[in-house]
Parts: structure tokens; C-alpha cells; sequence
């Protein structure tokens, strides 16, 4: 049983640049009596991890190391097999990521990542949802900047309006910061495999279940002014919207015709045109092997952005909700979204399914349908900001936002 296991949760990837702010979090911050460990392929690194965990509090001078590699899956397997909770920050998780999901799902282990990558998404659930769902694990992907602002963002929205009426919610998405190397190749690995993503997308369509009482829909937006926000709102291709739907799949509140947009919120058009003619050109030049090679190259495995520039950076996510004659804009706010709230959030998550009272799920499920109010309960708490900023009558009901 998992409950009978030697540890609550194993972070796998700790020596890794986003996998060291999870374990630094997790000293600062985990309870009295937690049973965690580190786990990755390289023993000296994950000792040196452990040196510097030992300096926050002396007693994880002792905490244990668990030696792993992706390519051996007697160690992925032992890992899964000890563990109630595994948290993942090893990227890109199209390459690396798939046998540790593969052995919790066996293993019957509920399973946490960063991942913002739809295609390695798709293909979990297609290849070990059905195996989660036999043996109880919960695998939930993108507890991160992707997509937790975003999923329980709108979670927190719908909860201000009626649950049995057509709801609206667009989100507006601002932030600034720096990248880590891992961001950056995961990204460029994103870009230069739309053709594998596409598919991986319809064979997921072709054999997902939708809800057959209720519409569900992530529909994209346009380039336009707000109406909303003194923003242009650029929609955004990013996985968030589509985890937002399946949550909203999963959960009757959202109510019996939900409807989402997600965007990025940017004050001037020339930055909008100029980002969009850079990123453009950047998705070109890495479906080519050499130039993508030659960009992989420019940042190395574990850089990152150091202490000061972390403090300067930020988030802020606005949501637009309306539904049964109401309007009502919420806010979710926070710091460093890349990496020191990423870590928080995932921290949290794993916290969460190893603690709280949770609703009964399995498979591959999102944080809102695995974890709901007891997470935004816990990121509050952490000082992540879930407000309402306005609540008022629409202007119209389904009025469009920009």
C-alpha cells in the first residue's frame, strides 16, 4: 500500500536548477515528520544538494539519496515503488520525462510535474492514464507557472458566479523575469515538434471522453484591444487553456456551457508585432538540425537566473468571468513565476496530495480536479495572491471581451 511506503515524496531532478528551489522550499517549509528524499542520476550532485539543504536545517544532513537514471527502468521503478508522491523537474519531458511517469503509474504512485509541453502531456495520457486508473495513481502534470495561476486562477473565478448558468472567463496573462536553461530547451524542443504535437493532439481527442450533459470548450481569442483591461490581448498557444477545459470537463461548477480564452495582456502593438515576428522566425529556425543544435547550445544544463534577478520578477493573471447576469474580474499574483513560484507551487502540490483530504480521482487528472480548493487553500497560505477585484452585472450576457 502507499500509505505503507518509506517516503511521502521523492523530488527527482533535484540537482537540476528549478529541482534545487523545490528541494530549498521543501526544507524551509515542509512539516515536522515528512519523509522526502532526492533523487537523481548523479550521486556526488545530489550529495552536494543535500550539503547545501543541510545549511537551512541540520537535520537533512541525513536526508536520503536515491540514485536514478531515466534510462534504467529498475531505478525508475525503485523510485516509484518506495515513494507516495514522486515530483518531477527533469525537462524537456518529451525526452526524459515519460518512463518515471510510466513506473508511478505501475507502481500505482501519484506522479507531479512542471511540464508545460503539450505533446508529452498527450502522450501520457494516451500511453498510462488507463494503467493510473487501475492501479489509483493520480498523474498530474503542469503544477507550475504552467498552469496552476491559470487552472486554479479560473477555479477561484467560477466560484464568484452561479454554477448553473453559460460561463465566460477570459484570462489575461502579465509577467517579467528571466528563463533557466531547462525553460529554454524545453521551449525550443516545444517549437521544433508542432508536426509530433498536432498528432499526438487528435489521437487524444479520438479517444478522450467529453462530458455529454454539459459544452466545454478553449476557444482561441484574437489580436485586439481589451475591453476588458487597457491591454492588447494576444492570444496565447500555450497548454494553459487546455487544462483549464479539462478541469472544467472534470467539475460540474463550471456550469452547463463554459467557455475559455487565454491571453497574453501587452500594453503597446509594436511589442506585439516585434515578439511576434521574432518568435516566428525562432520556430523556423529550429525545425533545422543544424540551427537547432546551435541554439540548444547557448545556455547549458542547470543555469538559471540568480537570487537578485529572481526578486525582480513577477506575475499577474486577470480573469474576466461572467455568467447569469454577473461580471466579476479576479485577480492571482505572485513573484518569480519561472522558478521560485514554480517551486512553491509544486512543493505545495506534492505537499497537498500527500496530506490533504482530496476528492477521489485517478488517472491523469488535473491540479483542479486532483487537488481543488485544498491547493488554493495552501498557496494562499504560501503568499500567492487569489483576489476578487470587481464584481458587478454584465454589460450583456456573453458579451465578448475584446
Amino acid at each position: 500500500m502507499a500509505a505503507q511506503r518509506s517516503y511521502d515524496i521523492v523530488l527527482f531532478g533535484a540537482t537540476g536548477f528549478t529541482g534545487g528551489l523545490t528541494a530549498r522550499y521543501l526544507a524551509r517549509h515542509a512539516p515536522v515528520g515528512l519523509r522526502w528524499a532526492i533523487a537523481g542520476r548523479n550521486a556526488d550532485k545530489l550529495a552536494a544538494v543535500r550539503g547545501g539543504l543541510a545549511e537551512i536545517d541540520p537535520a537533512l544532513a541525513g536526508l536520503p539519496l536515491l540514485t536514478a537514471d531515466i534510462t534504467d527502468a529498475t531505478s525508475m521503478r525503485a523510485v516509484a515503488e518506495q515513494a507516495r508522491v514522486v515530483a518531477s523537474t527533469v525537462g524537456p519531458f518529451i525526452r526524459y520525462g515519460e518512463p518515471l511517469v510510466a513506473a508511478c503509474a505501475a507502481a500505482g504512485t501519484d506522479y507531479l510535474d512542471i511540464t508545460g509541453e503539450a505533446e508529452f502531456v498527450d502522450l501520457t495520457y494516451l500511453r498510462h492514464h488507463a494503467e493510473a486508473v487501475r492501479t489509483g495513481a493520480r498523474l498530474v502534470h503542469a503544477c507550475g507557472f504552467d498552469s496552476i495561476p491559470h487552472d486554479l486562477g479560473v477555479w477561484f473565478t467560477i466560484k464568484q458566479l452561479p454554477d448553473d448558468v453559460p460561463i465566460t472567463v477570459d484570462g489575461y496573462v502579465r509577467a517579467g523575469g528571466r528563463f533557466s536553461a531547462g525553460t529554454y530547451h524545453s521551449a525550443l524542443t516545444a517549437f521544433s515538434r508542432t508536426t509530433e504535437a498536432s498528432q499526438a493532439a487528435r489521437e487524444r481527442r479520438a479517444v478522450e471522453p467529453r462530458p455529454t450533459d454539459r459544452r466545454v470548450r478553449a476557444v482561441p481569442g484574437r489580436l485586439a484591444r481589451s475591453r476588458d483591461l487597457p491591454v492588447w490581448a494576444v492570444p496565447l498557444p500555450t497548454i494553459d487553456p487546455q487544462v483549464v477545459r479539462r478541469s472544467a470537463a472534470a467539475r460540474p461548477e463550471y456550469g452547463p456551457d463554459f467557455r475559455y480564452r487565454h491571453f497574453a495582456a501587452v500594453k503597446r502593438l509594436p511589442t506585439v508585432l516585434t515578439a511576434g515576428a521574432g518568435l516566428g522566425a525562432l520556430v523556423g529556425l529550429v525545425k533545422l538540425p543544424p540551427t537547432r543544435r546551435w541554439l540548444l547550445g547557448r545556455l547549458a544544463s542547470g543555469q538559471g537566473p540568480n537570487a537578485e534577478q529572481r526578486a525582480k520578477s513577477w506575475f499577474t493573471v486577470r480573469f474576466v468571468g461572467t455568467g447569469g447576469g454577473r461580471r466579476v474580474v479576479t485577480e492571482v499574483a505572485g513573484g518569480d513565476p519561472g522558478y521560485d513560484e514554480t517551486a512553491k507551487m509544486l512543493a505545495e502540490s506534492a505537499l497537498c496530495l500527500a496530506y490533504d483530504d482530496l476528492p477521489a480521482t485517478c488517472g491523469q487528472v488535473t491540479p483542479v480536479s486532483a487537488m481543488g480548493d485544498a491547493l488554493l487553500h495552501r498557496l494562499t497560505a504560501a503568499g500567492i495572491t487569489f483576489r476578487v477585484l470587481s464584481e458587478d452585472a454584465a454589460e450583456s450576457e456573453g458579451r465578448a471581451p475584446c
